[in-house]
C-alpha cells in the first residue's frame, strides 16, 4: 500500500500538469501563431500542439485571438 502512495506522489510531483500551466502553454503558442499569421507570414511556428488537453486548446484559441489583435494594433 505504501508503494502505491509513493508512486502516486511521484507521478503528481513530476508528471501532472495543472490546468493553469496547460492553458499558459496553449496561450503562448496561440499568441505566437496568431501574431505571425498576420504580421510575419511564412514564419515557421514550432508549437506543442497538445490538442488532447482541453486547457491547452482553450488557451491556444484565446492566445491566437490576442496575437491577431496585437498585430493589428501595430
Amino acid at each position: 500500500m505504501k508503494w502505491i502512495l509513493l508512486v502516486a506522489a511521484i507521478y503528481f510531483l513530476f508528471f501532472y500538469e495543472g490546468s493553469d500551466s496547460a492553458y499558459g502553454r496553449g496561450y503562448d503558442d496561440g499568441s505566437v501563431v496568431g501574431y505571425n499569421s498576420l504580421c510575419s507570414p511564412g514564419t515557421t511556428n514550432i508549437i506543442a500542439g497538445d490538442w488532447g488537453n482541453a486547457n491547452y486548446s482553450r488557451g491556444y484559441g484565446d492566445g491566437e485571438a490576442d496575437g491577431w489583435a496585437e498585430c493589428r494594433a501595430e
